[in-house]
């Protein structure tokens, strides 16, 4: 049962990274592939009928660790305190500039909310990444199963780390870019005109950027935590999602080739997903590593709820998951086709 909710955990948090990461990378390329109010509007009516849908399974992905992992998730948020509360204040703003933008029919207000966008959806995924890099390179955990980072130290890796260090840097750097690249495939999918043809332009270059930075951060991965690599032989799951993620990235650069977006969006998502599975199948059972003694690690045996409560949440699971996936399926063939942009005081 502990390796069960370590999978139903992690394979909600790698759909999480699939489906908000589309719109954060929306965001990101907010101004760059939109020149015009009209345009801007046709970005945020691309997204607009999924993100805040997208949102549910970072609620439901945390409320699972909650219930199958509570030490886990104890110790992450009293740990990360600073880095959850700049990312809780990037999620709120970034809401409220989506739905604030076009209320009011002046330059400067929209200006400002467009800035807020771009800049929210930046932070996001560097704080998401900046996350993963602290889980793949360990945390200073210590006999309590608590610990305290600052947000920076001398960038180095060592025993007591900062957040942010030059590993966990490269890696929200490689996750901002796969966002962006995601999410710019997502756009030439579903817009015409001008932005499509700058998201066209710009999938090509970010991709890729992202096959650079995808082996500098495996590289850099072996160096941080060589164990990572050392339990692949042993993790036939890794295996299976390597072959899942090189298949994705073969997909994304045929659908860029032969111009089919969608093509390339359903390969980009299969990337992120294969890759973040072959990550957690190389860490399982380890959840936060120490870096201090392997003894102080928090793994799926140790820091588990107790058999009942796995049950229990197991048949709620079973319930939930089907209907979110069914939503997700109804909400993208309701909203199929190009978007076009609203009308003044009309959505967005």
């Amino acid at each position: 049962m502990n390796e069960l909710w370590f999978w139903l955990v992690s394979a909600m948090l790698a759909i999480y990274v699939v489906m908000d990461g589309f719109d954060f990378g929306a965001g990101i390329l907010h101004l760059l592939v939109a020149k015009t109010n009209e345009e801007r509007r046709e970005v945020l009516g691309a997204i607009g009928p999924f993100w805040d849908g997208n949102e549910v399974w970072l609620l439901a992905s945390g409320g699972s660790l909650f219930l199958a992992f509570p030490k886990v998730l104890a110790a992450g948020f009293s740990g990360f305190y600073l880095a959850l509360w700049l990312l809780v204040w990037s999620l709120m703003l970034r809401g409220i500039s989506i739905e604030f933008r076009s209320h009011v029919q002046d330059g400067l207000w929209r200006h400002f909310w467009d800035g807020t966008f771009t800049v929210s959806s930046v932070l996001l995924p560097v704080l998401f990444g900046a996350a993963l890099g602290n889980v793949l390179r360990g945390v200073p955990l210590d006999a309590t199963g608590t610990f305290r980072m600052p947000l920076w130290t001398d960038f180095r890796l060592g025993p007591h780390p900062g957040v942010l260090d030059w590993y966990t840097v490269l890696i929200g750097l490689f996750a901002l870019v796969t966002v962006a690249a995601h999410g710019s495939l997502f756009l030439a999918w579903k817009t015409e005109g001008p932005v499509h043809d700058r998201a066209k332009a710009l999938s090509r270059t970010l991709w890729g950027l992202v096959l650079v930075l995808w082996i500098l951060a495996s590289y850099a991965t072996s160096m941080a935590n060589p164990a990572v690599y050392r339990n692949l032989p042993r993790a036939p799951l890794a295996w299976l999602a390597t072959f899942v993620f090189l298949g994705g990235l073969a997909v994304v650069f045929l659908g860029l080739r032969r111009e089919r977006y969608l093509l390339a969006f359903l390969g980009s998502g299969a990337f992120i997903l294969g890759l973040l599975a072959a990550t957690a199948a190389n860490l399982y059972p380890v959840m936060l590593k120490s870096t201090l003694a392997p003894a102080f690690d928090l793994t799926a045996l140790n820091a588990s709820a107790g058999a009942h409560g796995l049950r229990t949440g197991l048949v709620w699971w079973l319930i939930g998951f089907p209907l979110a996936i069914g939503y997700v399926i109804f909400l993208f063939r309701f909203h199929r086709g190009k978007v076009k942009a609203a009308g003044e005081g009309e959505g967005y």
